[in-house]
């Protein structure tokens, strides 16, 4: 049991503020809105891009937390934090290190540390399922492989568990380090090196010595001989340090065949002058290389080849995502149902706290195995984090949980049932209607019975959303802006094709400053599902007045028209400083007062008493061209010169806004109070270096309906346009012009990914098939299909089509199913 005073003494810190110095630390936290347990947290105040972690303290403090860690600059009134412990240091993120080091430490138990550039998380969980039978494993969360995340990870450690598994993931040099001190690996695992994340890192070879750091202690290193790089870096570590696979002779494992069959992998191979093999149940090359490596560790441990075969062939796919899903009976479904244990559990559940779209909050979840913990401890320690977490109702499936009910009586609403079977036999009666829905179980209990029921049934043309690319690009784009600089988040036109309320409640969630939406209905939505932050309309319209204020959202006013208009209403309604935004035309020539307007403008702002100028804003018309940089500087010029006229005639200040997307980076002295970030967050940007930065957010993904050979000669589609020039095997695809296939990728222009293979379209795009040419594809009926996503951005199909990304995604059908996953 670790305390404040303890804490102190082991990162060196100094405890400026002290009460009750010797009262329980259980658990660290370093983002202030994934606190559970505020009497035994201690909050590490680690600075963000934006904000800094001590801006947090009061917040937390007034929910009970009693212990933090911060900089020794940190200033407070000791008054106002009574019965606080404050442990000040020379570096926050430092601290916590030391910290959970000096937990590793005194822990004698194996450790495996995995490294690489891809496969690292599939490793460490295939290594999970293969070791589980003789083991209590601790493991990194999901792909807690940071300077922050492996700290998390390394805590999770007690007394029960026998085997540590963790995942290191690196950025720059000097960062493996630090992971190595807190890992401390004696086996380590070097995974597949590939080209990403190596932005920081002036070469390959720069990255793999970086990586291989991790192993300077280990006992045994595991990886991949046919990787030259990793083996030259190897090669001067002692050969009995050493575990290789690949083809080469010297390899330990050498690898002698490989063969794929319709559902499976046989490989064999020479170990100690014996011949091994093993069956897998997956084809693709990735999967292969990473059962390999496990099949490594597995010999190195001693496991006997029978067992080894044994559990090899019962790997299972690894599910790495949260994924949200539209439900039945206006629901939304969460779907996590591929494993089940404490710290998994939490991150699903702060995945649900960030979902405000249904008043009622439903959590399914199975007994959870193996924790180390005795039952009644265990579920005591989930039904308080259910209680914190405000669950509203909790379905408990499993003998375990449902012999320990009586640890969940503080919550509003239980039902439990034995098995999975019994639950499906009781759906009807459950009653579920507008609410969010969390599955979380255990592989065994095969919760996918569950979804079936919950999911909404839908068209298999399907967009994907991921949110954690989505949270990568809002963070790469707050590191280009200057300290106190706002972000308004444009979520108009239905968050450029990628969803309304759940893109806004990821972006309410991570604390951005606005959101900007084209119509009232848009700004109306939103709020009914939750949405609490401030709202900018861009396209107010009479009618539509009542809806704004009844939704506390607020107008754009571009006009005298509509300013006219709008304070009429107000005045009607005895409505005085409703909050509203000036939009300045600057050169754009669509909307916005112009510059012979703003004398006459300021006049009326300075006698109405109806309006409080929340902003005032102009549009750039082409920050992201070079060429036009001089018509950039006429504009902020003007729009400069509107805003200084405009305060002198208003008794109050205002936010101040006219960089959109590109100009964020390409002209950051144009920050100003506030930029508004559009198709840059969606992973778009015209700047090939920032793009660079960016993650994919979007993937537009669809199936093969059926498969036909078709002679040379003869026409496919509608007017006969496509006609085959040899005997050809074509695929026709569930997605058309109505799903938002444009026409225009006919006849040769467009083409889509076919198992790993770009295949053109041939013939015209009907309404809702496309018919694609795949001669020299292995491909069958039911296989996915790419449409846009990581292979293929969305910006190449747009040039394909002549037009821009922005139009490619907004018109993206209604009718296509939107999935949303956290990884």
């Amino acid at each position: 049991m670790y305390t404040s005073k303890h804490i102190a003494a082991i990162i060196s810190g100094t405890l400026i503020n002290e009460s009750a110095a010797d009262a329980p630390v259980e658990h660290l936290l370093t983002d202030s809105r994934k606190l559970l347990f505020p009497a035994t947290t201690i909050f590490f105040t680690i600075p963000g891009p934006r904000r800094q972690g001590q801006a947090f303290i009061k917040e937390l403090y007034q929910k009970g937390v009693r212990n933090f860690v911060v900089q020794q600059s940190f200033t407070f009134e000791a008054a106002a934090y009574k019965g606080a412990n404050i442990i000040a240091v020379a570096d926050v993120l430092t601290a916590l290190q030391q910290l959970t080091a000096w937990h590793r430490k005194q822990f004698a138990l194996p450790v495996i540390g995995i490294t690489g550039s891809n496969g690292k998380t599939i490793v460490k969980e295939w290594l999970h399922q293969l070791l589980q039978p003789d083991n209590n494993i601790v493991r990194s969360p999901k792909s807690y492989n940071s300077q922050i995340g492996v700290p998390l990870s390394i805590w999770q450690i007690n007394p029960s568990h026998t085997l540590g598994i963790f995942e290191a993931g690196i950025s720059q040099p000097g960062e493996m380090e630090k992971l190595e001190k807190m890992i401390q690996p004696n086996i380590g695992v070097f995974t597949n090196i590939g080209e990403a994340h190596s932005e920081g890192f002036i070469s390959m070879m720069e990255k793999v010595r970086e990586k291989a750091k991790l192993f300077d202690h280990a006992g045994i290193i595991i990886y991949c001989k046919d990787e030259n790089l990793v083996d030259d870096v190897l090669s001067h570590t002692e050969s009995n340090r050493l575990f290789s696979w690949g083809q080469h002779q010297e390899a330990t494992l050498q690898i002698v065949t490989i063969q794929v069959q319709a559902y499976n992998t046989v490989i064999k191979a020479m170990y100690k002058a014996r011949k091994v093999s093993i069956s897998i149940p997956f084809t693709n090359d990735a999967a292969i290389k990473n059962a390999i490596t496990c099949w490594c560790v597995l010999l190195q441990l001693g496991v006997d080849d029978e067992q080894v075969q044994e559990r090899m062939i019962q790997l299972k796919p690894v599910e790495m995502r949260l994924e949200l899903k539209e439900g039945i009976n206006n629901c939304s479904v969460i779907n996590d149902s591929y494993s089940a244990d404490i710290t998994s559990l939490s991150i699903a559940l702060d995945f649900l706290q960030q979902q405000q779209q249904h008043p009622k909050r439903t959590v399914i979840i199975s007994d959870i195995l193996q924790s180390g913990k005795s039952n009644e401890a265990l579920y005591k320690e989930v039904a308080g984090i259910l209680e914190q977490k405000n669950i509203n109702r909790l379905i408990g499936i499993g003998p375990e949980i449902s012999r320990h009910n009586y640890c969940f009586h503080n919550l509003p609403e239980t039902t439990f049932f034995s098995s999975t079977g019994e639950f499906r036999q009781q759906f009807a009666a459950l009653h579920f209607y507008n609410e969010t829905i969390l599955l979380k179980g255990a592989r065994v209990f095969e919760f996918e019975q569950i979804s079936h029921l919950l999911e909404q049934k839908s068209h298999q043309t399907v967009l994907e959303i991921n949110l954690s690319a989505l949270v990568h690009n809002l963070k790469t784009y707050q590191q280009e802006l200057k300290p106190g600089v706002k972000i308004m988040a444009m979520v108009k036109a239905f968050s450029y094709g990628s969803g309304s309320f759940e893109i806004a409640n990821l972006l309410q969630f991570h604390k951005t400053d606005y959101l900007a939406v084209a119509y009232a209905d848009e700004g109306v939505e939103l709020r009914r599902a939750g949405i609490a932050l401030p709202i900018m309309v861009m396209n107010a319209e009479p009618p539509t007045f009542d809806m704004l204020v009844q939704h506390h959202l607020e107008p754009e006013l571009y006009s005298f028209g509509i300013l006219q208009a709008f304070e009429h209403y107000l005045a009607q309604s005895g409505i005085a400083y409703y909050p509203v935004h000036i939009k300045l035309d600057t050169g754009m020539h669509r909307l916005g007062f112009e510059p012979h307007e703003i004398k006459e403008l300021c006049t009326k702002l300075e006698s109405s008493n109806r309006f409080k100028i929340q902003s005032v804003f102009s549009h750039l018309a082409a920050s992201e061209n070079k060429v036009h940089d001089l018509f950039t500087s006429e504009q902020a010029g003007l729009f400069l010169k509107g805003c200084k006229a405009i305060a002198k005639a208003l008794p109050y200040s205002f936010t101040k806004h006219i960089a959109n997307t590109s100009a964020i980076h390409r002209h950051k002295n144009l920050q100003l109070d506030m930029v508004r970030l559009g198709i840059g967050l969606y992973g778009v940007d015209s700047n090939e270096t920032m793009q660079h930065q960016l993650r994919n957010v979007s993937t537009l993904r669809t199936t093969i309906a059926q498969i036909k050979k078709v002679k040379a000669g003869e026409s496919v589609g509608y007017s006969r346009k496509g006609i085959a020039e040899k005997d050809s095997v074509i695929a026709t695809v569930r997605i058309g012009y109505a799903d938002g296939y444009p026409r225009s990728l006919g006849n040769g222009m467009g083409r889509m990914y076919v198992n790993g293979q770009l295949a053109p379209v041939i013939g015209n795009v009907c309404m809702d098939m496309t018919m694609l040419d795949i001669t020299g594809i292995e491909a069958k009926e039911g296989d996915d299909v790419t449409v846009f996503g990581e292979l293929l951005p969305v910006a190449e199909v747009a040039g394909w089509a002549n037009t821009i990304a922005y139009e490619i995604l907004t018109g993206i059908s209604q009718r296509v199913k939107r999935v949303y996953f956290e990884e």
